[in-house]
């Protein structure tokens, strides 16, 4: 055999070789990137419920609540101490609850070694107080946004917002639940004792490396971090006993990357009855319920004495093509929450058929169209920068905004202030949880979106709002954008380099 064929021989062995062995790499990939739990959890911790937070009333009748920002340390395995951070306690934070019409104020320590801020995520309120990227506190400082309750009974949550650390924070456990009531819904007939029959779910993924918190990133994960299992309410492998027939359950998917489709084990139906911003016009019985990261939704789920059924998140059918299926999280499927019903229940009455009417626009009096175009190197072509406004809308007007996705991966769209009505998807009209008041929607790769908005101020020239995807990796690269809401005729100022701290905040 001539010197050049062993030469050729050889090249091709060993060709043939590397092909196989990246063959077989990518087949181990591709095997080992989806993540289950299903029939793993032993569901041995009782769930921890977030306390009521403390609030006093001021002699001018405003509401005050303290938060502060504080590290902690946690075991959420025995005998494994995790460090964390935490409101008020050391991981995540109590649920503050105010009712509409209601003055309120919330003093805002930092006992952090670094900056940070708080948001309102869902909430109509001032620019200046909205806690976004303009609004750090820096350490040892105290921050006292203060506001009137002016929109309908939710589930809203609040987490801090510095531009490009929001996952960070976030996944050591800044998060809490804020919840809104008001006269109308106080009167339907819906679950309504805290902790009882109205349960919150602050759903997180988690991965540990050894007692602390792993954040890493899987190959080819371009959503963002994404855990091998799940929590709630900071509690691993949870269960709840239930002694009422109906229970409502506040679901807030805080996660920073991870888009959940929520059930039950055995199928069955539940009824959805509020979305982000409050309640739907009226009931709607479904079996799946998809929410990405920041979306939340309440539901009533039926019991039967003595039975237990779990609440579990399946794979997912519109997650985008098979490679983000199987590398971004489509295709994971968890056992989240273990529902136990007791050997008797207390009567409870069935879901009313009508919850009233969300004040969100229909879309008829827009005046105004903008387009969005979600990439992960930013929205509309350009990265998020704090002293450019990139939108200038009027107060007082509607607008039609169309939000589309064609860049291969998952992203969602929050904005915030405002809640919003999706008017279609796709063309078509929405369905399920998309028919409910909204301020973030999950838009696969191949979506397109048209949302009615109402900017209903305070009118504020100099301080941004955001809008931005809620995949926090994502967010903290810049995909996000600013807007300012202006009276008729006037222009934005902007926001300066220099208007990061905010003036009511002072050191101690």
């Amino acid at each position: 055999m001539s010197r050049t064929k062993r030469v050729l021989l050889i090249s091709g062995s060993v060709l043939t070789a590397l092909a196989l062995l990246v063959a077989g790499a990518f087949l181990w990939l591709w095997t080992s990137a989806d993540v289950t739990t299903v029939g793993k959890e032993s569901f041995d911790n009782e769930l921890a419920i977030p306390p009521l937070a403390e609030s006093r009333v001021d002699k001018d009748g405003t509401r005050v609540f303290d938060l502060r920002m504080r590290p902690g340390h946690k075991e959420f395995v025995d005998g494994r101490t995790t460090d964390t951070w935490g409101f008020n306690g050391d991981h995540l934070g109590p649920t503050l609850r105010a009712q509409r019409g209601e003055k309120v104020r919330v003093r805002v320590h930092n006992g952090l070694d670094e900056a940070s801020t708080v948001h309102w995520h869902g909430m109509h309120l001032p620019a200046k107080m909205d806690g976004g990227p303009h609004q750090m506190v820096a350490a040892g400082a105290t921050w006292s946004p203060h506001w009137t309750v002016d929109q309908p009974a939710a589930t809203l949550w609040y987490h801090p917002h510095p531009h490009g650390a929001t996952e960070r924070h976030v996944q050591r456990g800044l998060a809490g639940m804020f919840i809104l009531d008001d006269p109308a819904s106080d009167r339907l007939a819906l679950p309504t004792r805290y902790g009882i029959d109205d349960i919150p779910l602050i759903v997180q993924d988690v991965s540990f490396d050894g007692a602390a918190f792993d954040h890493g990133r899987g190959p080819m994960q371009n959503v963002g971090f994404l855990g091998e299992r799940t929590m709630v309410n900071g509690t691993l492998s949870p269960y709840r006993k239930v002694a009422d027939e109906r229970v409502r359950l506040r679901l807030l998917n805080a996660s920073t990357a991870r888009t959940y489709a929520f059930g039950f084990s055995d199928d069955r139906a539940f009824d959805l009855v509020g979305t982000d911003g409050g309640l739907l016009e009226r009931p709607a019985a479904i079996e799946r319920l998809q929410l990405s990261p920041g979306e939340r939704a309440e539901i009533v789920v039926t019991m039967r004495p003595g039975e237990r059924t779990v609440l579990r998140s399946y794979p997912q059918d519109n997650y985008g093509d098979a490679w983000q299926q199987r590398f971004n999280g489509g295709d994971d499927s968890f056992d989240v929450l273990q529902l136990r019903a007791a050997d008797r229940l207390r009567p409870s009455p069935g879901t009313p058929a009508e919850l009233g009417t969300p004040e969100v626009p229909d879309g008829t009096e827009a005046v105004k169209t903008r387009h969005f175009d979600l990439k992960r190197s930013g929205i509309n072509g350009r990265a998020m920068a704090m002293d450019r406004v990139d939108e200038i809308v009027t107060r007082g007007t509607t607008e039609i905004w169309t939000v589309r996705n064609t860049n291969g991966m998952p992203h969602n769209f929050h904005v915030h202030d405002v809640q919003f009505r999706v008017l279609e998807v796709n063309g078509e009209a929405p369905s399920g949880a998309l028919r409910g008041p909204k301020d973030t929607v999950f838009v696969p790769n191949g979506t397109t979106m048209k949302l009615a908005l109402r900017f209903d101020g305070p009118a504020d020239p100099n301080t941004p709002y955001m809008y931005h995807c809620h995949l926090l990796y994502h967010e903290d690269r810049g995909m996000m954008g600013q807007f300012v809401v202006v009276e008729n005729g006037r222009q934005a100022g902007g926001p300066g380099r220099h208007q990061h701290q905010h003036p009511h905040q002072h050191q101690h």
